[in-house]
């Protein structure tokens, strides 16, 4: 390909040398220097070129992930609001309740924050980010910071007087804990641990363990899944394989209908299909093979989960298998069975092999995309069908515990980044091939 500006590219090379026997270039430039500068231009073009893209990838996909991991552990609540208590803090020794100094340091700067303009008011998030850890800290510190203004000293007595929790160490064992700029709390809860009143690391209560079950919920039907769309996938892209190419490109519209359906038209449609009086459910009672009493359960809970994201994930498994397949020339089959093998060996031993690296880019493709679903375990999932995504989400919508989604989101990816480690070292993944 010509460049476009021929002046920079050595476009003959003379017969000449400079002084220090250098080639030179039919227009007395040495030839080294030459090439460098055309190299250097066409660097340069290449790099102007995908600018754009590396730009685009930065700015919405490396800095979320990256202000996702740091709110994580970024903890400026405590630290912001309460200076003076946390220097006031340093001398307790964290058994009973602290001295008048404590409480006076939490006078002032309560009072402090109640002269700031209300949009630099520092305690309201104090109280959202303490109720994390304590319930009842967020009406301690509002209905305290309301009227903060008319305590007289004693400041202790005024504080206990005020709020049933100023008399509890454990809060000030909190806010001692929690006054460092950076925190582990969010990964502690996110593995279902808390600090215990001594400040270690605990499990926590029974009826709070639910996200290393949800975990363990979401990777094993992301598993479940993956395994549905190869059983389902493999066949149907074996046979368009097979097919002349007018009748394959008819069925592909098939497989890729999906793509061109709206995600929630698809699960609505799926909700239709599973309820208790739905289509599959009244066919069923039709045909006899279950009476109208013994209705399947089939929706809200993990089966309509597995049912409707395998319908939605499946042409992610279909696509790498059949661009794998169409390019196994048919030969290697019949000179298997030539040379004495039976048609279910020769596919065995020859032909499945070569579709390993189509079963592996599908797998992983669906796979990761399962792993983070939300829509459909949202819509047909109820209490049972939760996945992580949904738990994430509900933190970032509903308890704005934006610290806990963030440390949930970055094990997710962490999680997800291990395991395609292990992919690669296993499996490789040059052998993957994606079409």
């Amino acid at each position: 390909m010509a460049p476009s500006d021929a002046s920079d590219t050595p476009t003959a090379i003379g017969n000449e040398t400079d002084s220090k026997g250098r080639l030179l270039t039919s227009d007395g430039r040495p030839l080294r220097a030459a090439l460098q500068r055309a190299n250097r231009r066409r660097k340069l073009t290449a790099l102007g070129l995908v600018a754009p893209l590396l730009a685009f990838i930065l700015i919405f996909f490396a800095y979320p992930i990256v202000q996702m991991m740091w709110r994580s552990v970024d903890n400026p609540a405590v630290v912001e609001a309460l200076p003076r208590t946390l220097a006031a803090l340093e001398e307790w020794d964290g058994n009973d309740l602290p001295g008048e100094e404590v409480y006076r340091a939490l006078y002032e700067d309560m009072l402090a924050d109640e002269e700031l303009p209300r949009a630099e008011q520092k305690m309201g998030p104090l109280a959202v980010r303490l109720n994390y850890e304590i319930s009842a800290a967020r009406s301690a510190i509002v209905r305290t910071a309301r009227n903060v203004d008319e305590m007289e000293a004693p400041y202790k007595e005024a504080f206990l007087d005020a709020h049933r929790l100023w008399n509890d160490p454990t809060i000030w064992r909190i806010i001692e804990r929690e006054g460092r700029p950076l925190t582990a709390s969010y990964y502690v809860a996110a593995v279902d641990r808390e600090y215990n009143a001594e400040g270690e690391i605990v499990q926590a209560p029974e009826n709070r363990q639910i996200y290393v079950a949800l975990f363990g919920r979401t990777f094993m039907m992301s598993v479940v899944i993956t395994f549905m769309t190869f059983a389902l996938g493999f066949p149907i892209a074996y046979y368009l394989s097979t097919l002349p190419m007018s009748k394959a490109n008819l069925l592909m519209i098939a497989v890729l209908l999906p793509f061109w359906t709206s995600l929630l038209v698809r699960t609505s449609a799926w909700i239709v299909l599973l309820q208790g009086q739905g289509v599959i459910n009244d066919m069923l009672v039709a045909l006899g093979v279950i009476d109208d009493e013994n209705r399947l359960t089939m929706i809200y809970n993990q089966t309509g989960t597995i049912i409707a994201m395998t319908h939605i994930l499946l042409p992610f498994m279909v696509l790498p298998l059949y661009s794998v397949m169409k390019t196994i020339p048919p030969s290697y089959t019949r000179a298997a069975k030539s040379l004495g093998a039976t048609p279910w060996t020769a596919f065995r031993r020859v032909y499945f092999p070569q579709t390993l690296p189509g079963i592996a880019a599908g797998g992983v493709l669906v796979f990761i995309i399962s792993i983070g679903y939300y829509i459909t375990p949202a819509l047909v999932g109820g209490q049972d069908g939760r996945m992580i995504s949904n738990e994430i989400a509900r933190h970032i919508q509903s308890s704005l515990n934006w610290g806990l989604a963030a440390a949930l989101g970055t094990m997710l990816l962490v999680s997800v980044l291990i395991l395609y480690w292990l992919f690669n070292k296993l499996v490789g993944t040059d052998s993957l091939k994606f079409g």
